[in-house]
């Protein structure tokens, strides 16, 4: 009789981690913005998912809906955005004061 065929053992592949931690873009320091994912029950009996970007030494706080696919980087990145966002606004409303270019916001 002959030997029966060994079967290879599957190769487990490394998923690698998204990274939850970054840098504030209002302080600047390195590594002190966590982002997390929170469900949250809703009185009427539904679910709602939230993402939240906390700072740990300017205390700012950035909240955001997000869904079951929603990663951390995820969240960081709707956070810069919106940080871009506001910016441009204010230069747009940004009216030059003087002759030195200095804007004044109304």
């Amino acid at each position: 009789m002959g030997k029966r065929k060994s079967t290879s053992k599957p190769v487990k592949r490394r998923v690698e981690k998204l990274e939850t931690v970054f840098s504030c873009p209002f302080c600047n320091y390195g590594r002190n913005v966590q982002c997390r994912i929170y469900k949250v029950k809703l009185a009427s009996g539904g679910e709602k998912w939230i993402g939240t970007a906390d700072c740990y030494i300017c205390h700012e706080v950035f909240h955001t809906q997000a869904t079951a696919l929603t990663e951390p980087i995820d969240i960081y990145s709707e956070w810069i955005d919106e940080c871009e966002r506001v910016n441009n606004e204010l230069l747009d409303k940004c009216e030059p004061a003087n002759k030195r270019n200095r804007c004044e916001v109304y």
